[in-house]
């Protein structure tokens, strides 16, 4: 049963296990506000072990940088957002390292079409990231500061 996100009251539900448990947190409530605001979408999670569909989709995509992450997945999410770029599947994993990765693609075009890296505060580059991204930085008053980077997807993942 997926479980809302609440940006107000930041929960480290099903991120216990994560050294970042509490910034982590505060990254997925950070982009349960995002959705909020922008989509009027609530942002919901299950864990990783029931949705390993998802996981697996995301690891795909992943796939086409020789990417493969180390760290257990804890949570998952999707949503099909409705935008002026068309419909996009919007796919989360949230790792156990602190390290949450969404896909981004856009359906019915190939244009926005992107992974994207977010480090929780106080967590080190993974290795399997560390030498093919440059990290970029910004504030948030949920998560304190959190470090980007991502890449366009180039192969099809529908």
């Amino acid at each position: 049963m997926p479980t809302p996100i609440d940006f107000v009251t930041v929960s480290t539900a099903g991120l216990e296990s994560s050294p970042h448990a509490a910034t982590l947190a505060g990254l997925r409530a950070n982009e349960a506000r995002y959705f909020k605001n922008k989509y009027d979408i609530e942002f919901t999670t299950e864990p990783a072990a029931e949705r390993t569909d998802l996981v697996d989709y995301v690891s795909r995509v992943l796939r086409e940088r020789d990417i493969v992450i180390a760290s257990t997945p804890l949570e998952v999410t999707e949503m099909m957002v409705d935008s002026a770029d068309g419909l996009i599947r919007w796919t989360y994993v949230f790792y156990e390292s602190g390290l949450a990765i969404n896909v981004l693609y856009t359906l019915d075009s190939p244009k926005k079409r992107a992974v994207g890296f977010k480090l929780s505060m106080g967590m080190d580059v993974p290795v399997e990231l560390a030498d093919k991204f440059k990290f970029a930085r910004q504030k948030s008053t949920l998560a304190g500061e959190i470090r980007g980077s991502f890449f366009v997807i180039k192969g099809e993942y529908s």
